[in-house]
């Protein structure tokens, strides 16, 4: 955003969509460090929506929860582990890498031009426990 928001402002506004995690709305066990810096882009964003709104920026984020990616492969290749991560989706799968982009590009639209501050989860009601 340091780089990004003084050229925004040179054309008129512009949407900034930040890249958070579910760790960065609930916490989890063991995990504190990711939990304290993705707290922080949470954070980051709330504020930076609120210093650039009147501006015409908009400034959101993402917080995906379990997404199959090249990270997560090796982990959901696990039985054991793919069951335990299983048991607390309540949609009952992991999510794609499209569906968080579909989730981004929405924020970045015009049909979102009236969404700012606002911190999404895309993770199939994880957060909603």
């Amino acid at each position: 955003m340091k780089y990004e928001i003084p050229h925004m402002l040179k054309q008129g506004g512009g949407a900034i969509v930040n890249t958070s995690s579910i760790a960065g709305l609930v916490g989890i066990k063991g995990n504190a460090a990711y939990g304290a810096s993705k707290h922080g882009v949470a954070g980051l964003t709330k504020t930076a929506a609120l210093d650039y709104a009147r501006l015409g920026i908009r400034i959101n984020a993402v917080c995906p929860g379990y997404i199959h990616t090249p990270m997560t492969a090796e982990d959901l290749g696990k039985p054991e582990r793919y069951a335990q991560v299983m048991e607390k989706e309540p949609i009952g799968r992991v999510g794609t890498p499209e569906e968080v982009a579909q989730a981004v590009m929405w924020l970045c639209s015009d049909d979102a031009s009236f969404v700012a501050g606002h911190v999404m989860a895309v993770d199939g009601g994880y957060v909603a426990q």
